[in-house]
């Protein structure tokens, strides 16, 4: 799983620590493509309404593939992201 959560936080799919609502899932995709999170929000949840029962499966599964960004600072695989500064601890 340990590789699953470095290869995800490598490409910059991490739930990030602020943001969240749920768990973070479409914050953090959100953030992957450049998009700010409540369009993010809303473009995920149409996306799932595409395909019927696809909600119950994809949220989840993203939930737990994706890491923490805690854990992939903590990991040290990546505190960046594609157009974003390095977050610094206050």
């Amino acid at each position: 799983m340990n590789d699953i959560h470095s290869s995800f936080a490598q490409q910059g799919l991490v739930r990030p620590r602020d943001e969240r609502v749920l768990g973070g899932v479409a914050s953090g995709l959100g953030r992957r493509f450049g998009i700010a999170p409540w369009p993010a929000r809303i473009l995920f949840v149409l996306l799932l309404m595409v395909i019927p029962g696809s909600q119950i499966l994809i949220y989840p599964i993203l939930w737990i593939l994706m890491p923490s960004e805690q854990a992939a600072v903590a990991q040290g695989a990546g505190s960046t992201y594609p157009g974003q500064a390095p977050h610094v601890a206050s």
